[in-house]
């Protein structure tokens, strides 16, 4: 069962189960699947401020604080218990391309080259991080929603903002793929 656990699921497993959120969150209580929204609900309860958009009844929201716990909680368990201790099988052909923007430690998922203290103060470093935090935290709040909310709960619920959020989504991810990211780690 543990073997079964540490490997990828395949998408018919895994996709009706994130498919199922959706009915599942409206039959029990009418609740929208989302994640960028706790955030708001975080800064509510915790910032006494006199903010406008802070100013709502965060509490009927809880459950999504819950929620994204339980994301975190899902993660610390499965890296504590569940990961592989071997090194990130990458196709030599990508790895001879990541070595020749001097990403060659493939020990974690995210290469350790790339994600770590000291790459924060360097301008690649700086601009995956922080500026790439920043577009995702602008985009979600300027398409009313991220990738979860919109293209999980919103197409399932046939809304067309969320059918064209996603297709921008996708546009923006293969841009970024193959055209921004190449830029950004020859920094």
């Amino acid at each position: 069962m543990t073997e079964f656990i540490q490997q990828p699921w395949p998408w018919y497993v895994a996709g009706p189960l994130i498919g199922l959120t959706v009915p599942a969150l409206l039959i029990l209580g009418n609740k929208s699947f989302g994640i960028s929204s706790s955030l708001r609900h975080i800064c509510a309860s915790c910032l006494p401020a006199n903010i406008p958009f802070f100013k709502y009844n965060w509490k009927k929201e809880v459950w999504n604080l819950f929620f994204v716990f339980g994301i975190f909680l899902g993660g610390v368990i499965t890296m504590l218990f569940f990961s592989d201790p071997h090194p990130i099988d990458v196709h030599p052909d990508l790895a001879k391309e990541l070595a020749g923007y001097g990403i060659t430690n493939y020990s974690n998922l995210v290469p350790v080259d790339l994600m770590n203290w000291e790459s924060l103060f360097t301008l690649r470093g700086f601009v995956m991080m922080v500026g790439g935090g920043f577009m995702v935290g602008f985009g979600t709040r300027y398409a009313g929603g991220c990738t979860s909310g919109h293209s999980i709960m919103g197409i399932a619920n046939l809304q067309l903002p969320s059918l064209i959020a996603t297709v921008c989504f996708m546009i923006g991810g293969f841009l970024m793929a193959n055209v921004l990211l190449p830029i950004i780690l020859s920094l």
